[in-house]
């Protein structure tokens, strides 16, 4: 593999853009969600987190995403020096868990796979102390009994599709994209159908 050679110049430069280059798509006291959407090296601390792909969806952990974004960014490129990074051209999401507490969940509460689901497929990824994290499939017409989240998930769309969600005694249907992301908080209760194609995810929960 070759790498990009960058000169001392414009590495200010690059970083100075990073921040409006790459989308925070979610950021509260629990995590923080980032997908690059340019050439350059996203902003991000040094710290800890799920790297997803979602052209594979292989999720692995980084000791320190900043330089695991870094490393993607460097990576062979077709011979065309106009190409994309790999983390663009694939298309990656970043989860960094931050260390605020969670909430004790209620007591009738589950973990993602624990609910009553018909057509539905659960397979773990990896678990850590930080996460659990889980590849999932929702085939078609598959339901999500009323159920409510034990713990904080982020739900990283990889296919796309559409999902009947009812919670609050309101019934909607989501239209979501490759790369989209959800956050479903821990106490939260909803049920689901899918309502259009088979959908395949990475759902993260927080510990």
């Amino acid at each position: 593999m070759r790498k990009l050679l960058i000169v001392a110049a414009s590495v200010a430069s690059l970083m100075s853009q990073a921040h409006a280059q790459s989308a925070v798509v979610l950021d509260n006291a629990r995590v923080r969600v980032v997908r690059p959407t340019s050439a350059s090296i996203p902003e991000m601390d040094h710290r800890p987190g799920v790297v997803i792909c979602l052209d594979t969806g292989e999720a692995n952990w980084a000791n320190d995403v900043a330089s695991s974004a870094e490393s993607l960014a460097q990576q062979a490129q077709s011979s065309s020096p106009s190409d994309p990074p790999r983390y663009v051209s694939r298309g990656v999401v970043i989860v960094e868990p931050k260390s605020a507490a969670a909430a004790a969940p209620p007591p009738s509460a589950t973990e993602p796979g624990g609910a009553q689901f018909t057509g539905m497929s659960f397979k773990p990824m990896f678990e850590n102390d930080n996460v659990r994290v889980i590849r999932a499939r929702m085939e078609v017409d598959a339901r999500e009994g009323f159920h409510t989240h034990a713990s904080d998930t982020l739900v990283v769309h990889l296919s796309g599709g559409e999902i009947e969600d009812t919670a609050d005694g309101k019934t909607t249907v989501n239209r979501w994209k490759p790369g989209d992301v959800e956050f479903e908080a821990r106490g939260s209760s909803h049920s689901a159908r899918n309502v259009g194609k088979a959908i395949d995810v990475v759902l993260v929960a927080l510990k």
